[in-house]
Formats: C-alpha cells, sequence, structure tokens
C-alpha cells in the first residue's frame, strides 16, 4: 500500500492520496524490522521520498501555474475554415 498510494497521489495530482501516502509509508519505515530490511528489494525511504514526491507534484500548479491561454486562440487543433461557395 505504501508503495502504491504515491502512484496513485502522482496520477490523480490530488492533494488527500498524497498526505496519505505520507503518512503511510512514515509509518511503514518507522515500523520496519531488521527482517525486513534484509529481505526487502529497496530501502523504506525510497517509498518515503516517493510519497514527497507525489506532494510535490500536486502542489505544483501552485508553484508553477499553467500557462494563461487568451481567449479565441484555441489549440490550433480545429477543423480549417469552409471553403467560400464559387
Amino acid at each position: 500500500m505504501a508503495s502504491t498510494l504515491p502512484m496513485a497521489a502522482i496520477f490523480t495530482r490530488n492533494k488527500m492520496i498524497g498526505w496519505v501516502s505520507v503518512v503511510f509509508s512514515l509509518q511503514s519505515w518507522l515500523a520496519e524490522t531488521p527482517e525486513q530490511k534484509k529481505t526487502s528489494t529497496t530501502p523504506a525511504y525510497f517509498s518515503v521520498g516517493m510519497a514527497f514526491m507525489s506532494l510535490i507534484v500536486g502542489y505544483m500548479p501552485l508553484f508553477l501555474p499553467p500557462p494563461n491561454m487568451r481567449a479565441g486562440t484555441g489549440s490550433s487543433t480545429e477543423a480549417p475554415p469552409a471553403m467560400p461557395p464559387s
């Protein structure tokens, strides 16, 4: 759960899921036993890093707002204008 929750927060850009993933990953890191450390493929602090990364992605529009689109410019994916009758 602590490894997949940050991914869900990154994909959805949901801040609440991001904070929950931070709490879960911190709890799993603090509750890690020496046996789990030996058999684990990645250290538990990697999941904490991923959880903080999900928070950064969630709060990114706050610090790097998307560019403003001018009214009427569109995304240039519209159909070309109709030909006048001849």
